[in-house]
C-alpha cells in the first residue's frame, strides 16, 4: 500500500491522463502510472481519491472524474439576449461543460455535422452534436439514424403509425424508411466554436 500520497502530484498525473485519453485510467493503468506493485495499492489510492472527492465511481464501478479533474468554467451570471440591461459580474457557480451537456458519459458520443439539412434548427455544417445512445426516440427529437444503409441526422416523427425522418430545411423531403431503420442515438446538444 502507498504509505503517503502526494495529492498534488497524483492529481496532476490524473489530469494529464484525462486530457490525453479523455477518460480516467483503469485500476491496472493506475498501477502502472504510479509504479505500484499490486492492484490492491491502486485500489487503495482510488478509495483515498474518492474519499477526497477528486474522483467517483459510476454504477458499473468504473472511475469517473469530478470537476477537480475535468475542466471547470465559472458561471458568472446571466445576460439579456433582448434589450440591454445593466450587468454585474457575480460568481454564481462553477460548472464543467461535461456536467452541463452530458448526463450519461458512457452512453454519449460526438458526431461532426456535414451538410445543411438541419440548418433551420440552428445546426450548421462543422458543428459538433452530442448524441446519447439507448435513449428512446420521441416525436420531435433529433436523431442519428441509419436508414436503409445510410446514416443521417433528422427530426424523428410518426405519421399514420409509421416513422418519418424530417429535415430542418425545406429543400429536403421527408424520409420514410423502406426496409431498415436503426436509431443510433438522440441528439442532446449542439456545440459550435466561433474562433
Amino acid at each position: 500500500m502507498p504509505t503517503q500520497i502526494d495529492l498534488n502530484k497524483t492529481l496532476a498525473t490524473l489530469k494529464k491522463f484525462y486530457r490525453d485519453k479523455k477518460r480516467l485510467p483503469s485500476f491496472s493503468e493506475i498501477q502502472t502510472l504510479f509504479d505500484y506493485r499490486s492492484k490492491s495499492a491502486a485500489s487503495f489510492l482510488v478509495d483515498k481519491l474518492i474519499e477526497k472527492g477528486l474522483i467517483e465511481k459510476d454504477s458499473t464501478g468504473k472511475i469517473i472524474p469530478t470537476s477537480a479533474i475535468s475542466s471547470v468554467v465559472k458561471v458568472l451570471g446571466t445576460v439579456q439576449a433582448g434589450f440591454p440591461s445593466p450587468a454585474e459580474e457575480e460568481l454564481l457557480d462553477t460548472l464543467t461543460l461535461d456536467e452541463f451537456l452530458i448526463k450519461k458519459p458512457n452512453a454519449t458520443y460526438i458526431v461532426k455535422v456535414s451538410g445543411d439539412s438541419m440548418i433551420d434548427e440552428g445546426i450548421k455544417e462543422g458543428d459538433l452534436v452530442l448524441v446519447e445512445r439507448g435513449r428512446q426516440a420521441m416525436p420531435g427529437d433529433i436523431v442519428i439514424a441509419q436508414v436503409d444503409g445510410q446514416w443521417t441526422m433528422k427530426f424523428y416523427d410518426k405519421k399514420n403509425g409509421k416513422v418519418i425522418l424530417r429535415a430542418a430545411n425545406k429543400k429536403y423531403s421527408d424520409i420514410e424508411p423502406q426496409s431498415e431503420l436503426l436509431i443510433g442515438g438522440v441528439v442532446v446538444a449542439n456545440v459550435r466554436k466561433y474562433k
